[in-house]
Order: C-alpha cells, then structure tokens, then sequence
C-alpha cells in the first residue's frame, strides 16, 4: 500500500479550480471526516522525506477535504501513549502532545502521529480553512505506568463485575505514574494506584483477572452510571480511572480546556464512554463550556457501543443536547444488507438512531474499531459502500455523517481495501455540499429499489437539488421520481458516471430515473453549477494501493 508520503508528494502543487471553495461555515450540511484508520502506516520511518509525520500530510490534504466540504477532521489520539507505535488508544500521559522524552530514555518525543510543533500547525491550518479538529479524547484509563507499587484489592468475576471472588488481597500494580520527562510542566499531578478503580493484572502473583481497588476513600463498587453488560463494564482495560476521584477529576478537567484553547479545537470525539461515569462526562462539558472561550460552540460525539438504540436514547437525554453519538445499529444493518443478511431496503433505516433522533446521530459506513480483523467488526462489502454512503449524505435529516479515511484513500492491514466506490466517493461527498438541499420526496416503495429527491433550495447551487437511485438486485431498476417543476425540459446526468444516459424532466416535474445492478445512481441537472466539477473529482485507483488525490483534478 502507498504511504502517506505520496500524499504529500501528489498534493504540492496545482490551482484550485473555480467554484470549490473551501466552506467557512460550520452550519449548512455538517460532514465530518475520520482522518485515519487502524493500520495506516506512520511516517515516523520513512526516509523518503526526512522529517515529515502523519500531521504534516494531513496539514497537506487539508485544503483538499474542506473544498469537498467537509466541516469536521477527526484525528487519531495525539497523547503520549505507550509507545511511538500505538495508536493513541494505550495513552499514557494527556499532558505530552508529542513533545517530551516520556521516561528520559533516550526514545522519540513524538507520537506516533507527529511532533507538537507539527500537530499546532496542522490545527492552525484547520482553522484557516474554517474546518474543526476533532480530538480523540482517551479518558477512561492509562497505560505504560512508570513503576509498580502495592495496592489493595478484590478480585471479581470478569463475566460478571458486581460479584466479588475474593478477600481484600494485597497486589502489585503497574499504577505509579510520575511523568519523569515532563516532570511538572502544564500539569504537577502524579497518578497512583488510589487514582484508579482497578487493574486486571497483579504483578506479585502474576495473576491476571479484573481487580477492583478498595481502601480509604475509596469507592465500595463500581462506577454505577456505566453500561451494565458484565454486571458493570465501568473496567475495561488498563489502569482504570477513578472519575470520582477530586484529584482525578481536576486534573482531566483542566487539561480539557487546556488542549481545546492550545489548539483550538472544534471538539472532541469522546473513546469509550460506556466504561465510565455518564456524569463525570457530563461535567466535563459543562467546565468546557464555561472555561473556553467558544465552549458552548464545541461539537461532541461520544463512542458508546450499543447496537440498542434505546439504550443511546437514553444516553443522549442525559445531555440535554451537547452530546452526539455514533449510529452502531446502522453499520450493523449497513453490514448485514452487504452480506444478503437482509434485504428489503425499505427497511434500512428500522431501529437506527438516525430515525429516532437524527439530530444527535452521528452516521458512519466504517471506522478504525469495524475494518476487518478488528474487535468489532462489521465490515461492509465493497458493492454496497456507494449505497451506504448516498444513504448518509445525500437525504434530509439524516445525522451528521463522519467519511471514513480508509474508504476516500484505501485500507491498509492484513486485508487491504483499495478505495471504496472505484474512487468516487468524493463525488458523492461534494453532491452533499452543492446539491443535497431542501424538500424530500421519498420513494421507499419497492423491496429491492428505493429512491428519494431533494427539491432544492435557491440559496444553494440555484435550486439544482438532485434524484438518487439505487438497487440491490442484480436487475437493472428504474424509478419516475419528482424533482420539482422548476426543472421541467432540463437534461439531468449520473454525476457517478456509472449511467451514460441523459433524463428530460417533464412537464409535471418529472424524470424517469435508472441504476444499474447492485448499484446507486446520484442525478443532477447537467448545467447545475459545479456540475462538470463534481463529475471530475475523484480519488483514483493508483495501481494496488491507498490511493493519492489526483492533483489534476483536485482544488488545494
């Protein structure tokens, strides 16, 4: 797979052409863009261009995203973490943003994903261009601790958290976390074992398990507004945080508004927030709200893993609107229907959170946890990816959909994706930009082909609106849909190209619209504006590898 330098090779030069201008307006169609996937290679090694990171070919594609109208960038964890090669997930330290040699040994200051110096100039760069960085906040645990210690605890039974197995016993933890590197600076707190709810691993007996401390001052159970699978699934991995804990609470609340005014964030995608305490999320926010400047404008979307969409439901009520969550169910449905696991489009929306509450959906094809061979799972079939992808972008009330970084440039991993939609995804994230305004008609009225149009609105693109189409038969579908009588006698193309045919809109406003097999079709009036644009901005295939932006045919 081609690495990120190639990105920034491809992307060093050219005009932007006319009419994609980058969007200063967060409000309109809110897009956001998950800018990394799990096995995306890290430029750390590579010395083909010395000195250059992930922040710096991101800063490279910035331009690129916010023309194609993307309002949000998620970025990957950007702490000291347990190594230069994690993630982010195993964080180690909130305070150290790829600046300090963590333990003075002598190993890298950067994360995996960069420098401080490299990640301010990427946020700096966001902010020019009026796109939001949101940062992957990993507060439920810490890793890499710098020495054990002892400690107290009883050992529970890990299928079930509320049961307690044992007697107080006293362990040894990896729970001592002095920050030797960074010593006092942004932050003077020292993590011991007393800032934590458990461990799963007592280094004195070389026993693994799930270990609840106990002691003074401590809490007698878990944390209780968590989800409740396993009991209680306040642990989850690591040295768990106790979010009760003042100290604890001060610190991470400090280093909130911290990072958010040092970089200037947009917002923040919150990791694993079933495993710790809803209210300590919620105060969180709260002291955001007040402590930063443009507090009460930052964006939230909180990871809370749950297929059971009343359980996010509930989850969303507690936070009176400031919290978003990701649409689990969707991607499940998303995965199955790729499979043949169902079938009746019809039904594609059936229990999501996006027809409960599009408001605080947050809609996604994809993401670093469901590619392949990863915990959760739940890939989608190459065929359906367009489909999925008209489904999040192009219809009215459907949620905040978050473009996934494999399917724009291609997987990497044991099981590597070239990019999805034969590289033109990005035709249809810009149709959402120029074209997906105003009312929608809905045509859900076949099993195996359904469709919908959007009327348009005179503010965008002069009222162009669109017609989407699509089918998971293997028979060429047909649809007569109304796009409005304002179109009446224009000529309207397959902006994907996948149709070669033209359609006359007639006299009554409407067309008859076609897609072939297992396919979508997105139709937009051929002298829309941009339309002769957005029929040429795509991300190619390079060959079998993560495909690079053509330069061409790309603004930056």
């Amino acid at each position: 797979m081609q690495r990120l330098s190639s990105l920034i090779r491809s992307l060093s030069g050219g005009e932007r052409p006319p009419g994609l201008e980058a969007p200063r307006n967060l409000n309109g169609n809110r897009t956001m863009f998950q800018a990394f996937e799990w096995y995306l290679p890290s430029l750390a090694s590579d010395d083909s261009i010395p000195g250059t990171s992930y922040y710096a070919a991101l800063e490279s594609i910035l331009p690129h995203l916010s023309a194609m109208g993307v309002s949000y960038v998620w970025i990957p964890p950007g702490c000291k973490a347990t190594s230069v090669h994690d993630a982010g997930y195993g964080i180690y330290d909130l305070w150290d943003l790829g600046e300090f040699d963590a333990k003075n040994n002598g190993k890298p200051s950067r994360t995996r994903w960069g420098s401080k110096a490299e990640l301010e100039s990427l946020c700096a760069k966001a902010n020019e261009l009026g796109v939001g960085i949101l940062w992957d906040a990993v507060l439920n645990h810490k890793a890499a601790a710098d020495a054990k210690e002892t400690s107290w605890a009883v050992k529970v039974d890990p299928r079930d958290r509320t049961k307690v197995l044992s007697n107080v016993q006293e362990l040894e933890t990896w729970t001592k976390f002095t920050f030797p590197g960074r010593g006092t600076k942004y932050s003077d707190m020292k993590y011991n074992w007393t800032h934590f709810s458990g461990v799963d691993y007592d280094s004195r007996k070389k026993e693994h398990g799930v270990f609840r401390f106990v002691g003074e001052g401590k809490r007698s159970e878990w944390a209780h507004d968590v989800s409740k699978e396993l009991g209680n699934y306040d642990y989850l991995m690591f040295a768990d945080l106790d979010h009760s804990h003042p100290a604890v609470r001060t610190d991470i609340f400090n280093w909130g508004a911290w990072v958010t005014s040092t970089l200037n964030l947009g917002g923040m995608r919150l990791d694993a927030i079933k495993h710790y305490s809803l209210s300590f999320i919620a105060d969180f926010i709260a002291h955001l709200d007040k402590s930063v400047p443009h507090g009460s404008n930052l964006f939230y979307v909180g990871e809370y893993w749950d297929a059971d969409t009343d359980v996010l439901e509930k989850v969303i009520k507690r936070f009176h609107g400031r919290l978003n969550l990701f649409d689990v169910q969707l991607v499940y449905t998303f995965s199955d229907f790729s499979k043949g696991r169902k079938d009746d489009l019809r039904t594609v929306f059936d229990g999501t959170l996006v027809q409960r509450d599009h408001a605080h959906a947050v809609t996604f094809v994809a993401n670093h946890d469901t590619q392949e061979t990863q915990s959760l799972a739940a890939p989608v079939e190459e065929w359906f990816i367009p489909l999925a992808y008209a489904l999040i972008l192009l219809r009215e009330h459907g949620g905040t959909p978050c473009i996934f970084w494999g399917d724009v440039f291609g997987n990497h991993g044991p099981r590597p994706r070239l990019p999805a939609c034969g590289g033109k995804l990005a035709r249809i994230i810009v149709a959402r930009k120029l074209y997906a305004y105003g009312p929608q008609r809905e045509y859900f009225d076949s099993s195996n082909c359904v469709g919908w149009t959007r009327l348009g609105h005179r503010s965008r693109s002069n009222g162009a609106g669109l017609a989407v189409i699509m089918t998971n038969s293997w028979d060429r579908q047909s649809k007569r849909m109304f796009v409005g009588h304002r179109h009446i006698g224009e000529k309207w193309r397959d902006v994907l190209g996948w149709d070669d045919r033209e359609v006359t809109i007639d006299s009554r406003g409407f067309g008859t619209f076609a897609v072939g097999h297992r396919s979508v079709g997105v139709w937009i009036h051929e002298k829309a504006p941009e339309f002769d644009m957005i029929s040429r901005f795509t991300f190619p295939r390079v060959g079998h590898s993560a495909a690079a932006p053509d330069p061409r045919l790309l603004p930056v």
